[in-house]
């Protein structure tokens, strides 16, 4: 039994236009108390609109109904919608497709047909009992059974054969695929065996094209591709593949979902029999191959549509992403890094406790006392070598502290991943905003002379990035859009 939206898995498709105004009302049917995300949506003054349970937004309780309103502004592409509540975005996710205004085209050749591809994760437990495990022994959660393309496992796992995506194309023609990843933890690779991919857009932003055999998609990321079929029709089927980019400590689902793409003929039946091509994918771990990849992200950056990267900056911040640990409860055992701590994910060395009533509302309505503080540290109070040796103590601190901007700030943010229980790449997601990646690489980040290689001509725009394993990234962005 899963949770989904109008009954389907993955959910129905939010189709629009750039400047379109979007109304949904979301009744909730579960026992379950719920809310969705527009993921990617900029929600320009209608932060009420995001989804966010407990930030921007009560979550929607059993029976009763709630009314997303808000405007496409500036926005054109693939984003995605989901849960944001626990672990329920697991099933309950579908795919943003933004069409340009009438009588505006792309800015790269008009596709024969468009495709949305979703890849999510499996579990055959359920979602929530799996996170609530986790929380309450501070353990790492149990992963999934199986990666999904649009809802379906694939070839490699047992009972599935039948269970496997099939992309029918004719031969010399382009194809626009939207590719969306909704897995819950997991960064992915994504491959069509023997084929050119050419990369178009990310996260619903125009991209300088560039060509590749295979690519990374972090959670909540999206990525459009042009895919050019063979002239002729080949007698082979291609696989689709897709498995996980994984640097940490735990375990992970260490699986490949599969799916065929099949040429239609345009005169005679297909042979029964068709050679299947296998693909190839980088390595597990292949960090040099995700550096390299990411940085081939440019933005157009043309009168059409410009890269407004914020040249010079009123606010800069040091943020170290990584894990850490809490104490275990007395008398209880847990299994974190040792039996008397657990894991905790932590930003700054504080690690962010939802508070029982929105935060939005609260400060909406004066009420923020108890609610959330302003004090949330702009570096670490206790700098090291980040990259290095971790310290001896990993306990975080806890908190809903909150960083406060004047409206038009513009602000550099310099994520660094540590090594404390093991570097890892970390996928951040900011709401309500788009960011420019101007700048990243491994190692401590260098204040002095890392700046000089940042590019601040055309960066390319996204809403969610990975911070490097063992790296760091930096992004700049306006802080233009009140109550986000």
């Amino acid at each position: 039994t899963i949770l989904s939206v109008n009954r389907r898995y993955p959910g129905p498709p939010l189709v629009a236009r750039e400047g379109d105004r979007v109304i949904v009302k979301v009744i909730n049917h579960v026992a379950n108390n719920v809310s969705i995300h527009w993921h990617g949506i900029r929600q320009l003054t209608t932060g009420w609109s995001d989804g966010p349970s407990y930030v921007t937004q009560c979550p929607i309780q059993t029976n009763q109904s709630y009314i997303y309103n808000f405007t496409i502004t500036g926005q054109r592409g693939t984003l995605l919608w989901h849960a944001h509540i626990s672990w329920l975005r697991a099933t309950i996710h579908g795919p943003i497709i933004i069409l340009p205004k009438l009588n505006q085209s792309y800015p790269f050749q008009k596709p024969h047909k468009e495709v949305t591809i979703i890849l999510g994760e499996w579990f055959n437990e359920d979602p929530e009992a799996i996170i609530n495990q986790a929380l309450k022994t501070g353990g790492g959660p149990n992963v999934s059974d199986a990666y999904t393309i649009n809802g379906l496992p694939g070839l490699l796992y047992n009972c599935s054969s039948k269970d496997t995506y099939k992309l029918k194309v004719k031969p010399g023609k382009t194809y626009l695929l939207r590719l969306i990843n909704a897995a819950l933890n997991d960064e992915l690779f994504f491959t069509i065996a023997n084929h050119t991919l050419t990369v178009v857009e990310g996260d619903a932003i125009y991209t300088k094209p560039f060509d590749t055999d295979k690519l990374l998609i972090t959670p909540g990321q999206t990525t459009n591709v042009l895919l050019k079929t063979k002239p002729e029709y080949p007698n082979a089927t291609f696989l689709i593949a897709a498995r996980p980019y994984f640097t940490g400590q735990g375990t992970f689902d260490n699986s490949t979902t599969m799916g065929v793409l099949e040429y239609e003929h345009p005169f005679k039946k297909p042979s029964k029999n068709p050679t299947l091509i296998q693909p190839n994918l980088p390595q597990i771990n292949d960090t040099q191959f995700v550096s390299n990849f990411t940085m081939k992200f440019r933005s157009l950056a043309n009168d059409e549509f410009p890269a407004n990267v914020p040249k010079t900056v009123d606010k800069r911040f040091f943020f170290t992403v990584g894990l850490g640990t809490s104490p275990c409860p007395k008398n209880t055992t847990c299994q974190g890094p040792t039996n008397s701590t657990k894991f905790a994910a932590s930003v700054n060395n504080v690690s962010f406790t939802l508070p029982s009533v929105a935060i939005l509302q609260a400060y909406y309505f004066g009420q923020s006392n108890g609610v959330y503080t302003t004090d949330f540290p702009v570096e670490p109070m206790v700098p090291f070598n980040y990259t290095g040796i971790a310290p001896n103590n990993t306990n975080v601190m806890n908190g809903t502290r909150t960083v406060v901007l004047p409206f038009n700030t513009s602000v550099e943010l310099v994520m660094q991943d540590t090594t404390i229980l093991g570097a890892e790449s970390h996928p951040l997601h900011l709401h309500g905003f788009n960011f420019f990646v101007v700048g990243q690489g491994f190692g401590n980040f260098d204040p002095v002379k890392d700046p000089a290689k940042f590019n601040l001509v055309d960066p390319m725009e996204r809403n969610t990035v990975g911070v490097p394993a063992g790296g760091w990234i930096a992004i700049r962005f306006l802080a233009d859009n009140p109550g986000k």
